[in-house]
């Protein structure tokens, strides 16, 4: 009798620990620049194990899911290829400005198929007819490059080569299907562990020639009471999650 009191004790805090473990889980719903999905999506596994809670993740680019945010999409966190975008959310009191931080430094390459040497001369020979660029309207990385090219004097030269994707992650599909010869994308689609291409011959755009791609994360207003929110960007701080940002090639 005494046994089966002690079971039941044993099976009763079990089940009181796994409600309590239920009721602190929750939805994060995170919109996320093209260029960090791959890295996201890594991260995922371990903030769910760690914490319960499961992501929602949304990608595109940042001026995309910018222009869903203050149209009312229902986002927690944002998470921008820039600071840019974050603080226009704050300025139109749609995000807080208390909660953001850079957790990511974003690093620009020239990548394409083949084994090929890339650098910037090959961007103006005549074997390459198409390069790919992120829309640098919307796209932090297309801004990026636009700026890299002008930088190098060769905007002008290479102008009628360019085929825009609506995101970094677009471009990147340009370059790895061949429809483009080369591509200015991030560093991290290139080392990302499911790039099958090729993840060694790119060529590391210098860092002089663009705006630092300082990439911010901010609790959006819709996210305000979502406690599994403030925890998520509480993990990205954490060592482990660093980790794996700096794997994927981010500074």
């Amino acid at each position: 009798m005494v046994k089966m009191m002690s079971q039941l004790r044993l099976l009763l805090l079990v089940c009181l620990l796994a409600g309590l473990q239920m009721s602190h889980a929750a939805e994060v719903r995170v919109a996320v620049a093209a260029n960090f999905v791959a890295t996201l999506k890594a991260l995922a596994p371990l903030y769910e194990k760690k914490t319960g809670d499961q992501l929602i993740i949304s990608s595109g680019s940042s001026g995309k899911l910018y222009a869903q945010i203050i149209n009312g999409a229902p986002y927690d966190v944002f998470l921008s290829a820039d600071r840019n975008f974050s603080t226009k959310l704050v300025d139109k009191q749609l995000a807080f400005a208390e909660t953001r931080y850079i957790y990511a430094t974003g690093v620009l390459v020239l990548w394409g198929l083949g084994n090929a040497p890339i650098d910037e001369n090959r961007l103006d020979q005549g074997g390459v007819k198409r390069i790919a660029i992120a829309n640098p309207n919307t796209a932090p990385y297309g801004a990026a490059a636009r700026q890299a090219l002008k930088k190098m004097r060769l905007w002008r030269q290479v102008k009628h080569k360019l085929v825009q994707g609506e995101s970094v992650g677009q471009t990147f599909q340009f370059a790895a299907s061949g429809n483009a010869q080369l591509g200015f994308v991030a560093m991290s689609q290139v080392l990302n562990p499911n790039n099958h291409f090729n993840r060694n011959n790119y060529w590391r755009v210098p860092a002089d020639d663009y705006a630092p791609l300082q990439q911010e994360a901010v609790l959006l207003a819709y996210g305000k009471e979502n406690l599994a929110a403030k925890r998520f960007l509480e993990f990205l701080k954490h060592e482990s999650a660093r980790g794996v940002i700096a794997e994927y090639g981010y500074l």
